[in-house]
């Protein structure tokens, strides 16, 4: 019997998910000047849009979150998108492959691969990740998006450093936590003065180490999600696995209390990776709002949800605000921890979820209605975050996101009025190189004169 040699790519041989199509790193660092734009730039725009990610220099990575940090930043000018270029973080990790557990099983803080966020504070633009100290880039005007190097706050930060963290808009105080270890304290709250200065670290009982991404802020308190994503030594690459019989929790911390006693409250047990923002409501009454997965077991899909704390009763009213799918929930920062009216949410792939509609949906927290944009087939947006168009917090503004197109192979920098979504792009910007699917950044305003 005579068989015929198929010339179908196996599905061993087939690159998983998170390094396959558009999660796939590029090869090479870029810069290229003034970019083709459709549409207009708002003229009041000047200063850096800048996105970090997963981009593994040797193109592997066992898991999608473990990727070298690239960050991919348009200058945005006068009316022009000035320049385009996309730098790797050079990490110790990325330079001399330092990791973050010596072969002793010591914890190196400096290395990591700082590619989840990029935040500014105090003068210092910092790319972020959960595992590590952060490193500082510089995003100057004339600058290159350079590493500058890491940042313990002088010495004084002694664990890692979540990748979102929270200022507040009041204060100028910079509010994070470190999480995890083989060994207690597995959580650490921490606070930055306005000036940059680290001025509490205040080590927090909890029964195991579980994976904190993110946490809440408001004009009193702070709390804590402690969630049944618990840490499995044993398990071969993410080693964290879903647990629900740990149960759920959020932790309640007066602000002016930080060394006081931390409240906890049962939830549902359930994951949350971002926030969208907190605030008081009253003396008792905390509200809070998550993108909220019923579990982290490779099936369950985001939706946002309200979390409303009494701390009168000691409960927590949990209710679904829709049924959009939604992740990377943003909001005009500047109102961070105080009531907001509306927040923004992206509809995107992730990897092994195949094809979603791409969208971004702008809730009105008030009166429950949601405005949405759809990009059209095969264009999916990334987060979108918000850069406003004047001093008023909470006032008018743009979303700025990067827009992969399957058909092209390309991205653009996609800009939309805040206030009319449904409008669509008031600016289009292509870019010379696709951006690969990532995770956070911001709208970096120049500095004022």
């Amino acid at each position: 019997m005579t068989t015929t040699p198929s010339t179908a790519v196996s599905e061993s041989s087939a690159p998983p998910p998170h390094l396959a199509g558009n999660f796939a790193p590029v090869a090479d660092e870029l810069t290229a000047y003034d970019l083709p734009v459709t549409g207009t730039v708002p003229p009041e725009l000047t200063g850096w849009y800048v996105r970090n990610g997963p981009n593994p220099q040797d193109a592997d990575s066992p898991h999608w979150f473990f990727g070298d940090g690239m960050v991919h930043g348009v200058r945005l000018e006068g009316g022009r998108a000035r320049s385009y270029r996309n730098r790797w973080i050079r990490t110790s990790t990325f330079v001399d492959g330092i990791r973050g557990v010596d072969a002793q099983g010591r914890r190196n803080l400096a290395a990591g691969v700082a590619n989840t966020h990029i935040v500014r504070h105090a003068g210092r633009t910092l790319a972020l990740v959960e595992s590590s100290f952060p490193y500082e880039i510089d995003c100057r005007p004339g600058h290159e998006l350079e590493t500058v190097g890491p940042h313990d706050f002088g010495g004084r930060l002694t664990t890692n450093m979540t990748a979102h963290p929270k200022t507040c808009p009041t204060t100028g105080e910079l509010h994070f936590f470190g999480y995890g270890g083989s060994e207690p304290p597995y959580l650490t709250y921490h606070r930055a003065d306005a000036a940059g200065e680290l001025v509490i670290s205040r080590p927090l009982d909890v029964p195991a180490a579980t994976m904190m991404h993110d946490f809440h802020l408001t004009a009193r308190h702070v709390i804590f999600m402690d969630l049944p994503m618990v840490h499995d030594r044993n398990r071969a690459g993410m080693p964290y696995s879903w647990d629900p019989e740990y149960g759920a929790r959020l932790g309640v911390l007066r602000r002016d209390d930080p060394h006081g006693e931390v409240r906890w409250l049962a939830i549902d047990p359930c994951y949350v990776f971002h926030s969208l923002n907190a605030h008081d409501d009253g003396e008792h009454r905390i509200v809070l709002y998550v993108s909220r997965y019923a579990a982290l077991d490779g099936r369950a899909t985001p939706y946002l949800w309200r979390w409303t704390i009494d701390l009168a009763s000691g409960t927590v009213a949990e209710e679904q605000i829709d049924d959009h799918l939604g992740e990377f929930p943003r909001m005009d920062d500047r109102l961070a921890g105080q009531p907001a009216r509306f927040g923004h949410v992206t509809a995107a792939e992730g990897p092994g979820t195949g094809a979603i509609p791409g969208a971004l949906l702008r809730y009105d927290l008030q009166t429950g209605a949601v405005a949405r944009y759809g990009f059209g087939s095969g264009r999916t947006p990334s987060e979108a975050a918000f850069a406003p168009a004047d001093d008023r917090p909470g006032g008018p503004g743009w979303l700025i996101t990067y827009v992969y197109d399957a058909a092209t192979d390309t991205s653009d920098l996609v800009i939309l009025d805040a206030e009319d979504i449904a409008a669509g792009p008031v600016a289009t910007v292509s870019l010379p190189s696709r951006v690969p699917y990532g995770f956070h950044g911001n709208w970096l305003p120049d500095p004022a004169e």
